[in-house]
């Protein structure tokens, strides 16, 4: 295989960590990684500009294999100068009255609690990058609601994040196509879950089977008295079928 394996990665997914481990493990095996947007995640990987893609969750699955791979926290992106830089975290509901520069599709807890008139300006807002939204939340004219990475990978000086509730976090997975047979799909996998150089599916069947004791060894028990106890035993037992010698009583315990 001369092509190398791409892998495309949508915003604040920072794969660094997964790809110097793939360089270590398969240096004969080049391996390209693509920042792309979100809209274009699913579009590559079902053209097959991509074998795989990082994206968030969550999508239509049909024709695709999608691993959760972990979480993130939703933030507000607000100016500066806002009411919420003074505090740790907000409730969304103490936000209805911003207008969101968004899709408010995207944040549907938003929606559910706007006023009418933040909800009618969002949703006449043109569509906008995300960077974009956030140069126009620096001027105090709304609020962005991101994932933390996203609002750390934007970060501006007249803008702040924090930490907003009710809101769901946000999901980060790895998609595949089914029908792509790609042996390197499988490597990626099992380095992304963390999985050694020298791990297989079929490995815990092999440390099982270490494990389970032989029957015989399960009826006879574990031999733990010394070659000293067992002559000594087999002594008492042969004094038993004579009968004890004379002059001797029962030995007390503690003696």
């Amino acid at each position: 295989m001369t092509e190398p394996f791409r892998v495309e990665f949508v915003p604040g997914v920072t794969p660094d960590k997964w790809l110097r481990v793939w360089a270590q493990r398969l240096p004969e095996s080049p391996l390209t990684a693509v920042p792309v947007e979100d809209a274009e995640a699913l579009t590559h990987l079902r053209d097959g500009t991509s074998s795989m893609v990082l994206l968030r969750l969550p999508v239509e699955r049909e024709g695709l294999h999608v691993i959760p791979l972990y979480e993130e926290v939703p933030v507000v992106v607000v100016a500066k100068e806002h009411v919420v830089a003074a505090v740790d975290e907000v409730a969304v509901a103490d936000l209805a009255e911003d207008v969101l520069m968004q899709d408010p599709s995207t944040v549907p807890e938003w929606a559910a609690v706007a006023g009418p008139e933040a909800l009618e300006r969002s949703t006449a807002m043109p569509p906008m990058t995300t960077k974009q939204a956030i140069s126009v939340v620096a001027t105090g004219s709304g609020i962005v609601v991101v994932p933390l990475s996203v609002a750390r990978l934007h970060h501006r000086k007249d803008v702040v994040h924090r930490p907003v509730t009710d809101v769901a976090p946000s999901r980060i997975g790895l998609a595949w196509r089914v029908d792509d047979g790609d042996p390197r799909i499988e490597e990626f996998i099992g380095i992304v879950r963390g999985r050694t150089e020298r791990s297989t599916r079929g490995a815990s069947g092999s440390e099982s089977s270490s494990t389970v004791k032989k029957p015989a060894e399960q009826a006879r028990g574990p031999r733990t008295s010394s070659p000293a106890q067992r002559a000594t035993a087999r002594r008492g037992q042969a004094t038993g079928r004579k009968g004890a010698p004379r002059g001797r009583g029962p030995r007390r315990k503690g003696r």
